[in-house]
């Protein structure tokens, strides 16, 4: 048996997509077959408790997708994904050339259904896939030769086809009128057969599988045009002799291969950024052998318990602990913070971030779906995929509209076919090219994940898009209390000694035992303490649960002898308590000869205010965003806390259901609200606002309710988020007001004769250029509050262990 050996990469691609091995590379595991949203929680975080080709298993994944143009396109793809059996889900995005399948591999494998895409006349390549990226570049470079080969034959056609126009009568003679147009049909053959060529490989797929596109018009206006010259030129005397179109045709071309150039460019900057943050992970990376020798292994191969070594330049493929050597790393994707943090022995890093300094060796704990990365990498997938309400509008009504395009352009050449047919079928081209409607499609798609990528870039991950169009109208923002106006850690406020103890010494005693603790006011006294060579060290150390800590110091100088400390309350230290105010108090004591313990300190500690909170708070205000805490933190802390940040309405001691009342009760009122919470425990009422930010480098994606999750530590993103959803909403409208415009001028200028061909087609060009451009304003810095959108690092622990691990009484 014989096999064609053009068929034999196909194959072999074929085999490749299917290894259930290989789907981790361009998708994740999504859940277990009729499982909740906590199962598809825990099939994220631990990929490997389900085999990924069980028959239980769902997996979702992410393609890029070859010769689509239009939101018909992206329509037509999911229409035809949607028809395979075993796919469950399909979002296909017309601004972004992606799509995102979820499917059962029990029913269906990858190269099945992208084999119906295939059939559907597209072609769909792993998202992550080298080829995709090479592809992508050779689309690019194909379209600028075609765009140089169509400005360099209408630069030629124009100059042959201008003699007719300022001829007088009698300068031309017939023969040389004919040479001319017989030059300018050469040169125009380059044009339509290698510069048009997508567009009538799009028409004639469109009508082989009985549908309509927007490149079908198109096509149509193109190849009349072409025709109706074609006819002139060889049959001067027929009914198409009087006059040809070939400036118009080329001209035409030219303008609209200039948009689409220029629009793919801009795409590339934006949409193409996904691209860039998706490849992010190194292909390979140095693996520890079983005989201690470093070889390169495929990424994906990792397991946990590996040891890797990274060198400066590359990413870290997986979360993981140094265990050999020190760097800095960029986390700017985690963060959005672009000064390079220190990673010395034994701290943690994590995927997607890069080596700066030296080699590394790391011991890999996180891989796939458990890293942060790949939370990171999913949200702005799912947000690159989502089509707001406008854009869902458009959808709608573009094959509706497409089909009266092609009524209008037959109705306007019936009626002028009577008087002059040449005219006629010209009418009709420019009925068909004025009146596409690709700057409809774009106006609301572009602006929105422009305006999502430049949140991104600066820490803000959008998780809804139809989170941006309610953000723009807000009108109240409801503040949680602890990590967001304030920080997740605490700090000291002050601290007061026994005689003869001085405080760097009472801080550095206190600091040994605290050092054991993850509670955040142990975090706060071990920031405190003076950085010096460690004297003290604590043995025999003893956690006493909700209460603190007791261990016997010994003094390394051997100055003093061996003690029995205890750090905590006031009760575990064997002390009277006093009253401390709005600050936790946390008492050191030592126990003397008599065996009774005797205060040596006591530190009063607060939680850290953020320095740029009032800054936030009155940026907003001046916004006309009416700003409150609703907090379940004591009433008195909540109104310092209040006072500090300049906000008059502050309720404290708060359930989390009072929480989502009082909400309730200002959406009652008329208000828009958003809720901004540490997205710890505060999901209710995240979910209940009209749109939400989770705040805090600690929260897990995966689980987070809200619109907006904000990486790093910076408030000041809040305001920036507002203003810069109210500036996008500006965008949309603006482009929705200039497409709707556009048409409703043009199009009656078509239908009566009085704007050609070339003319439509710069119109169409500029229209879909303007509408990209607009939508790239986006893209620069975030508006409001210059020189403060830099996160700030996070002091204390990590919340989601601080309270599993606290040994000191909850503030």
């Amino acid at each position: 048996m014989s096999t064609n050996s053009s068929t034999l990469p196909d194959m072999a691609a074929h085999v490749l997509l299917d290894d259930p091995q290989e789907w981790s590379a361009f998708g994740r595991l999504r859940r277990p077959a009729g499982s909740g949203a906590q199962d598809a929680v825990a099939a994220q975080d631990a990929p490997g408790v389900l085999a990924p080709a069980s028959p239980g298993a769902v997996w979702e994944s992410n393609v890029v997708l070859e010769g689509m143009h239009c939101t018909a396109c992206a329509l037509t793809i999911e229409d035809a994904l949607r028809a395979v059996p075993g796919v469950e889900q399909v979002d296909v995005s017309a601004a972004t050339h992606r799509a995102r399948v979820v499917w059962r591999p029990s029913k269906v494998l990858p190269s099945q259904w992208m084999a119906a895409v295939q059939k559907a006349g597209y072609r769909a390549l792993p998202a992550m896939d080298a080829h995709a990226r090479e592809q992508r570049l050779r689309e690019s470079r194909l379209a600028l030769w075609r765009w140089l080969v169509a400005g360099f034959c209408m630069m030629q056609v124009m100059m042959y086809a201008w003699p007719a126009y300022v001829a007088q009568p009698g300068d031309l003679t017939g023969e040389m009128e004919q040479l001319l147009r017989w030059a300018s049909w050469v040169l125009t053959l380059p044009v339509v057969f290698f510069a048009c060529g997508p567009f009538f490989t799009s028409a004639l797929r469109d009508i082989r599988l009985r549908r309509i596109s927007m490149d079908l018009p198109v096509a149509l206006g193109m190849g009349i045009t072409f025709v109706v010259s074609t006819a002139g030129t060889f049959d001067p005397a027929g009914i198409f002799g009087r006059e040809v179109y070939y400036d118009s045709l080329t001209m035409f071309v030219f303008f609209l291969l200039t948009g689409r150039w220029l629009e793919l460019r801009l795409r590339d900057r934006t949409a193409g950024a996904l691209e860039a943050v998706m490849n992010r992970l190194p292909d390979s990376v140095e693996r520890r052998g079983a005989d201690g020798a470093f070889a390169r292994v495929v990424t994906r191969r990792l397991a946990v318990g590996d040891t890797i070594r990274v060198l400066p330049g590359e990413a870290f493929p997986a979360d993981g602990c140094i265990t050999r050597g020190s760097t800095q790393a960029d986390e700017a994707l985690l963060t959005g913070e672009s000064t390079p943090v220190a990673r010395p022995l034994g701290s943690q890093v994590t995927a997607g971030s890069y080596n700066l300094q030296a080699p590394v060796e790391v011991l890999v704990q996180g891989i796939g779906g458990q890293t942060r990365f790949a939370q990171i990498l999913a949200l702005m997938e799912s947000a690159s995929l989502q089509k707001p309400r406008l854009a869902q509008l458009a959808d709608r009504i573009a094959r509706p509209f497409l089909l009266a395009v092609l009524l209008a352009a037959g109705l306007a050449v019936a009626w002028w076919w009577p008087s002059d047919p040449g005219h006629a079928l010209m009418v009709g081209v420019a009925v068909l090219i004025v009146t596409c409607p690709c700057a409809l499609s774009l106006a609301t798609p572009v602006a929105m994940l422009t305006a999502a990528g430049t949140l991104a870039r600066h820490g803000v991950l959008v998780r809804n898009l139809q989170g941006l169009e309610a953000l723009a109208s807000v009108d109240t923002l409801v503040f949680d209390k602890t990590g967001t106006l304030t920080r997740d850690g605490m700090a000291v406020q002050t601290v007061r000694c026994a005689p003869g103890l001085s405080r760097d010494d009472a801080l550095a005693l206190a600091a040994t035992l605290a050092r054991q603790s993850m509670h955040p006011a142990s975090r706060a006294i071990v920031e405190a303490a003076p950085v010096t060579r460690a004297r003290w060290s604590a043995v025999a150390l003893r956690e006493d649960a909700g209460l603190g800590l007791t261990a016997e110091i010994h003094d390394a100088q051997g100055a003093v002898p061996p003690r029995l400390l205890r750090l905590g309350s006031a009760r575990h230290a064997g002390v009277t308590a006093q009253d401390g105010g709005e600050a936790l108090q946390v008492v050191l004591s030592g126990q003397g000869s008599d065996g009774q313990f005797t205060e040596l300190a006591r530190f009063d500690v607060t939680e850290d205010v953020r320095s740029e909170a009032p800054d936030v708070v009155r940026a907003l205000q001046q916004a006309g965003v009416s700003v409150q805490i609703l907090s379940g933190d004591r009433l008195g802390a909540v109104q310092r806390v209040a006072a500090q940040a300049g906000i008059a309405q502050a309720q404290g001691e708060c359930t989390p259901q009072d929480k989502l009342a009082a909400l309730q009760r200002l959406q009652a009122n008329g208000h828009h609200v958003a809720m901004v919470g540490d997205g710890l425990n505060d999901g209710p009422v995240l979910a209940g606002a009209n749109v939400s930010f989770a705040f805090g480098r600690a929260v897990p994606l995966a689980q987070a309710r809200a619109d907006f999750v904000v990486l790093g530590g910076s408030l000041s993103l809040v305001p920036q988020s507002v203003l810069l959803a109210r500036l996008t909403l500006r965008v949309v409208r603006q482009n929705l007001a200039w497409a709707a415009g556009y048409n409703a001028v043009c199009v009656p200028l078509a239908l009566v004769g009085w704007m050609p061909a070339w003319l439509a087609g710069l119109g169409m060009a500029l229209s879909s250029l303007l509408v990209v451009l607009n939508a790239a304003r986006l893209s620069r810095a975030l508006p409001g509050m210059a020189g403060t959108n830099q996160p700030e690092p996070v002091k204390g622990p990590d919340p989601m262990t601080s309270a599993s691990q606290s040994s000191l009484e909850p503030v």
